[in-house]
């Protein structure tokens, strides 16, 4: 496993686990801003490392996500639909720790 794919991992886990807790009743209001710049700052991270290795579908997924989850521009959403969300992004997340590889592709050089 290349460093970057460690990396990427490690920044969708984390990401997710702020995600799958947020599921859980009873969090303050901080919490979920906290959760917002996680998220942001993962899927924005990870848009970029897609951009270097030119996976431009995932950079547009990823990219998507960090505008959805931005703490700076909030989109306000009742509390069962970023319960969907939270759960749908998640298990995509997870699942992105298995397809998405992000190795350079070859020149032709």
């Amino acid at each position: 496993m290349t460093s970057q794919n460690k990396k990427k991992n490690i920044a969708l886990l984390i990401a997710t686990a702020f995600l799958f807790l947020a599921l859980i009743d009873g969090w303050p209001y901080g919490f979920f801003t906290l959760l917002r710049f996680v998220v942001f700052v993962s899927t924005a991270y990870i848009a970029w490392m897609a951009y270097e290795t030119q996976k431009e579908k995932w950079v547009w997924i990823f990219g998507f996500l960090a505008v959805l989850f931005n703490p700076f521009i909030v989109i306000h959403l009742n509390r069962g639909i970023w319960s969907f969300i939270d759960l749908v992004i998640g298990i995509f997340m997870i699942v992105s720790v298995f397809v998405l590889k992000l190795e350079r592709k070859q020149s032709l050089n």
